[in-house]
């Protein structure tokens, strides 16, 4: 049977660098022998111009991602639509909507910055010689952002606001074990982060953590409190493999990642829901950053993080982890041969700047050579 996914290309640069992302899926399928059936629908911004500022998310979008085993999504939004009501905005409205449609809980986040960028990182380059790759695994749908109740209210004459933060045992143990099986299928280390020496929330992550640790006696598992994660990511994030916690820490650890990796143009990043009886997950796949509207149009944004997050979505939702390695290994031979887009040159000797076309048909011909 065919691999079906819904392809969402979105706004701004979003179909620029999906045609890409698409060139490449299309050549590991033929290279690995599998089939690929897809079909593409609006989403964000484009869909409101489609429908007279209606909805960001179309019925049929939805009904064909439910039909999926997958969405391939682009980035959304831009200031065309900033001044539409909150709940029909690119990102509120089709975004979200969509992680709570399919009970995408789990958001996978890859921190990774290539030998050949390490000059790209603001973390000094004698700290990380050889790069660094961390996966930031993040809890989607518990904690601070949806507790109840939250609120404002006036006591004593003041204005007072508050939010709550709430986590089920089953939440926890939900990403835990999607965070180790992540772990199983790279370096076995773990690190799960909390505030355990402050939050009642973080003692029964860290007491839950211990408990499912035990099911995975290969993963080597420690604990950091958030604060202390925070700076071990610029200090020595090449010691880090795989990090997971809750939403808000998550949120905030992982832009750090993005940050410290020196590109948002090289990172893609999963969303997933519960993994099916075959251990693959329905997920959705996207690009770190953002539709970058000020450069739409001109092909030269950096389609990596969305070549990507085709890998991302064959390892984890389509279960050909020979193809995600091959477009991993051919993304890092492409960056190897000094081939920048724009967000990555800097002019260093042995650097070419080249635009999104030529990233794409670099990639492509690595990939004929990657194992």
């Amino acid at each position: 049977m065919p691999h079906t996914i819904t392809v969402l290309p979105g706004d701004g640069i979003g179909p620029e660098v999906m045609d890409v992302a698409l060139e490449v899926l299309d050549a590991v399928s033929t290279r690995f022998d599998f089939e690929i059936s897809s079909s593409t629908h609006l989403v964000g911004g484009a869909a409101l111009d489609a429908t007279n500022n209606e909805t960001p998310l179309p019925r049929e979008t939805i009904e064909a991602s439910e039909k999926a085993d997958a969405i391939l999504f682009g980035s959304v939004g831009g200031p065309k639509w900033e001044n539409l009501a909150p709940e029909i905005q690119p990102e509120r409205g089709a975004l979200l909507p969509l992680r709570k449609h399919f009970g995408l809980f789990a958001n996978l986040r890859p921190g990774s910055c290539l030998p050949a960028l390490t000059h790209a990182s603001p973390v000094k380059n004698e700290l990380i010689p050889n790069g660094f790759d961390v996966l930031c695994v993040r809890e989607l749908t518990g904690g601070i952002y949806f507790g109840e109740p939250k609120g404002r209210e006036d006591r004593n004459d003041e204005p007072v606001a508050f939010d709550t933060m709430v986590y089920k045992k089953s939440e926890i143990e939900n990403i835990l074990h999607v965070a180790f099986k992540a772990a199983m299928g790279r370096d076995k280390r773990l690190t799960s982060v909390d505030k355990a020496n402050v939050l009642a929330t973080s003692v029964l992550w860290r007491e839950t953590a211990n408990e499912v640790a035990v099911q995975y006696p290969e993963v080597t598992m420690d604990h950091l409190y958030v604060d202390n994660a925070a700076m071990q990511l610029v200090k020595r994030p090449d010691s880090l493999d795989v990090l997971v916690t809750e939403n808000l820490f998550g949120d905030i650890l992982s832009d750090e990642m993005a940050m410290i990796s020196g590109s948002l143009g090289m990172l893609p990043s999963a969303s997933l829901g519960e993994a099916k009886n075959n251990g693959l997950y329905f997920g959705m796949y996207e690009p770190s950053g953002g539709s970058a509207p000020d450069i739409a149009g001109q092909g030269i944004a950096n389609p990596i993080a969305q070549v990507l997050s085709v890998s991302m979505m064959l390892r984890y939702s389509l279960g050909e982890t020979a193809a995600a390695d091959a477009i991993d290994a051919a993304v890092q031979a492409t960056i190897d041969s000094g081939l920048r887009t724009g967000d990555l040159f800097t002019g260093a000797e042995g650097e070419t700047k080249i635009n999104t076309a030529e990233m794409g048909a670099a990639i492509l011909k690595n990939l004929s050579y990657a194992p």
